[in-house]
């Protein structure tokens, strides 16, 4: 690798980073890491750092999970790469998929179809509930249902999904036939209400109402995450998938449950669905399936659309759609031991242990800091939402997030800012200690403003 002060003086101009704008970044070049031991990461000049973070919401065992890496490398020995398209298949997939299936039978996930990330898998589910609707001869069923500020990805018809205009503008025409309700976010919402129950029915209600002005038979999916990650870690009463469930349910609509983040653990619970009590129809995960260590993802299908699929005795049942890393044998060893350490650890439970004991700083943070106008957490899954007046919620400003995030990162930790919010997703694999450590690198940020 060249030298640092060739990294140094070159940091910003080659790359284009995702999710930033390139003039920012060359006037403002970012962090440049370039270590990661247990659940910290050390920068280029040497500063290490708690990760809030957890990579992007996926490095769910930390930095030194020698199994993984020994499987990375033990398979990269064997067989560094084959094609999972008809007619080849390899080992580490076919484990992989029969260990997915029996991690999520709760769900009542039957089949896996392997991809390289969570734009990925979303892209999949789409595609494959409109094929699905094809297979039962009802090819009117193309529009899908989905909610504001969700996030399901990049591609075209993952942003298409999306529910926050950040990701949506910029690319606009989009795919038509999306629509969109609110979401359940007690802090600001066109109801005006703020008990989390009577929120998730009015919501269902719109749902509804969506529903009956589009036709239930022009529809093929509702997508939701079951806790909104990106757009701000906004929490649904427990009520709400369940209501959406029933009326997918009198609709025959698919439902789409996107799991990217919240699989493997991260809610307190091993799915976002399991901890609803729900059976979608479709799973979407990824991230935290190889806890970072190797880009991999998967489409995870419920039996009532595989058993359509597999039943098919026409043309519309074959699957005109992969990716030439779907199934790759390196991953999916690295899936495998992810996997196995993640059983072995319990980190669902060390998730919902320590994620009370965050939420527990995080509302002392709120009542200390008048910066501070809402705070939102399920498991290891976190943000405060920060405002200029409490009485207005008006968002703080961009220079008010940089003072905060840079101030938190000189007392040793690491947070991500997305808009006016800060958004925590350690490793699930964090202490007691790590915790503190977190609300003292707040405190000091928040006190800053």
């Amino acid at each position: 690798m060249r030298d640092i002060n060739f990294l140094t003086e070159t940091n910003a101009k080659p790359i284009w980073h995702p999710m930033a704008h390139p003039a920012e970044m060359r006037a403002n070049p970012p962090k440049i890491i370039m270590k990661g031991e247990g659940v910290t990461v050390t920068d280029i000049d040497g500063n290490s750092v708690l990760d809030a973070v957890g990579g992007l919401w996926n490095v769910n065992l930390g930095y030194s999970c020698d199994p993984i890496k020994k499987a990375i490398a033990d398979q990269l020995s064997a067989l560094p790469y084959y094609s999972g398209f008809r007619g080849t298949s390899t080992g580490p997939s076919i484990e992989l998929a029969y260990e997915l299936s029996e991690w999520f039978e709760p769900e009542g996930m039957v089949r896996t179809f392997f991809t390289s990330g969570g734009s990925d898998s979303v892209e999949t589910a789409l595609r494959l509930a409109r094929q699905y609707w094809k297979i039962r001869g009802q090819g009117d069923r193309t529009k899908f249902l989905a909610v504001k500020k969700g996030y399901h990805g990049t591609h075209f018809g993952g942003a298409s999904v999306n529910g926050n205009a950040n990701f949506r503008r910029n690319y606009e025409p989009l795919l038509p036939g999306v629509f969109h309700i609110p979401a359940p976010w007690t802090f600001r919402n066109p109801f005006d209400e703020t008990d989390p129950a009577r929120l998730a029915k009015l919501c269902a209600k719109a749902l509804e109402d969506e529903i009956a002005f589009q036709g239930g038979d022009t529809i093929a999916a509702f997508i939701m995450e079951p806790v909104l990650g990106a757009g701000g870690v906004i929490v649904p009463h427990e009520s709400f998938m369940p209501l959406v469930r029933d009326i997918c349910d009198r609709h025959e609509i698919l439902l789409i449950a996107d799991e990217v983040v919240t699989g493997f653990g991260r809610s307190g619970a091993w799915s976002g669905s399991r901890l609803s009590g729900v059976k979608p129809d479709f799973m979407t995960i990824a991230k935290a399936i190889t806890s970072g260590y190797f880009p991999l993802g998967a489409t995870l299908i419920g039996a009532r659309v595989a058993d359509a699929f597999e039943a098919d005795k026409t043309s519309f049942g074959s699957i005109g759609h992969g990716y030439t890393y779907s199934g790759h044998p390196v991953g999916c060893a690295a899936g495998l031991a992810a996997l196995a350490e993640t059983k072995r650890l319990r980190l669902d439970e060390n998730a919902a242990a320590r994620g009370n004991e965050l939420a527990t700083v995080l509302e002392g943070l709120k009542a200390r800091h008048a910066i501070v106008g809402d705070v939102r957490y399920k498991g290891l899954m976190a943000a405060l939402e920060l405002v200029s007046d409490r009485a207005t919620k008006k968002p703080a400003d961009k220079k008010t997030m940089a003072v905060v995030s840079e101030a938190a990162y000189e007392a040793g930790v690491m947070l991500r800012v997305s808009g006016n919010n800060i958004i925590l997703s350690p490793p699930l694999i964090i202490s007691a200690a790590d915790v503190a450590k977190i609300g003292e690198a707040l405190d000091a940020g928040l006190s800053k403003v």
